[in-house]
């Protein structure tokens, strides 16, 4: 039984530890958590600490899963390497490129596994997503966007997100990943622009922003997203790609609201278009939910320790889909293209 701590008791950190409960490979020893959260029944009996070193000290796990804002998961990840345990870390990895690697270094110099929570890798719907757009063949047109219209609560855990992150940098690497995944290619060149659009966040952040990323097979690609009370929430949700050949499209059902968390990772239907032979619709009737995808996170931490299974790649991904945002970002604040 993997025994595993669990830091972080937001949206996320709290549906992992929902995974880890109901998943009888792990023992949760432990939660973290600034504040005293509101926490559901199944979790209400772990102890819960405050201070992050001194469970980590004391209660020795197997497993770390690292769910905090995103400017303490590099030195979090490496803290729980260097004190023995293996890692799950929410994405994005790290705040820069370099505080990545460090934390990849690391996982290779202890021998712990380090995985990031990219989730739509455990999505089926994306999966055959992927497959398709790659059986058409490149080079790609790759339009991808998510914006969040939130108010309330989740306006106030956007706002907190935003002191360290933009949003195109802590949603975009889900995106820039799939579009590595999809076209083998190497990204070489990124260009990108953003507007603060509110004055309740810092003066030197932005909250909509858009790139477009070059890969050195010619395949183009294009990413935006937005968070706040401003946003619209018509066309929040774009997911297409199009080759030569034709493209794949996930189509939402009518009436999703882009302040729903299961929104963000649901496809309803893909849309193959090939050319020369129309087009045809593949239910995703029955995709796993938000809470179901953790736990299908959970399963792969879990194998991927059991088997002693070689992460170097997931790894190097991470790396080179967050450095993809951070040169975007990087272009935001400057006005000039970031070579790779």
């Amino acid at each position: 039984m993997i025994r595993v701590l669990v830091a972080g008791l937001g949206n996320m950190g709290l549906s992992h530890a929902l995974a880890y409960h109901a998943d009888p490979a792990f023992q949760i020893v432990g939660l973290v958590n600034r504040s005293t959260p509101d926490l559901p029944e199944a979790l209400r009996d772990y102890p819960l600490s405050h201070d992050y070193a001194e469970a980590l000290e004391r209660l020795k796990p197997d497993l770390v899963c690292i769910a905090t804002y995103s400017d303490s998961h590099a030195d979090y990840a490496v803290a729980a390497m260097q004190a023995g345990a293996h890692v799950f870390v929410e994405k994005p990895l790290a705040t820069n490129v370099a505080d990545a690697q460090r934390v990849m270094d690391c996982a290779v110099e202890t021998g712990r596994k380090l995985v990031v929570g990219y989730i739509l890798r455990h999505h089926p719907s994306w999966q055959r997503l992927i497959a398709e757009a790659r059986g058409l063949g490149g080079p790609y047109v790759f339009r991808l966007n998510l914006n969040q219209q939130s108010s309330g609560p989740t306006w106030e855990v956007h706002k907190a997100l935003m002191r360290t992150t933009s949003p195109i940098v802590d949603c975009g690497v889900h995106y820039v990943d799939v579009m590595c995944q999809i076209t083998d290619a190497a990204p070489v060149e990124v260009r990108g622009m953003g507007l603060r659009l509110s004055d309740e966040i810092a003066p030197d952040m932005y909250n909509y922003g858009q790139f477009q990323v070059l890969f050195a097979d010619g395949s183009v690609g294009w990413y935006e997203a937005g968070w706040g009370p401003m946003m619209s929430d018509t066309a929040f949700f774009v997911k297409d790609v199009v080759s030569p050949n034709g493209a794949v499209s996930i189509r939402m059902p009518e009436g999703v609201r882009s302040d729903d968390v299961d929104a963000h990772t649901m496809t309803s239907t893909l849309r193959i278009h090939r050319v020369g032979q129309g087009d045809e619709d593949l239910s995703m009737a029955g995709e796993p939910g938000h809470q179901q995808l953790c736990d299908a996170e959970a399963a792969f931490v879990a194998k991927a320790i059991a088997e002693d299974q070689d992460l170097t790649r997931h790894m190097q991904d991470a790396v080179r889909s967050l450095a993809v945002c951070l040169a975007a970002d990087e272009s935001v604040r400057t006005g000039v293209a970031i070579k790779l």
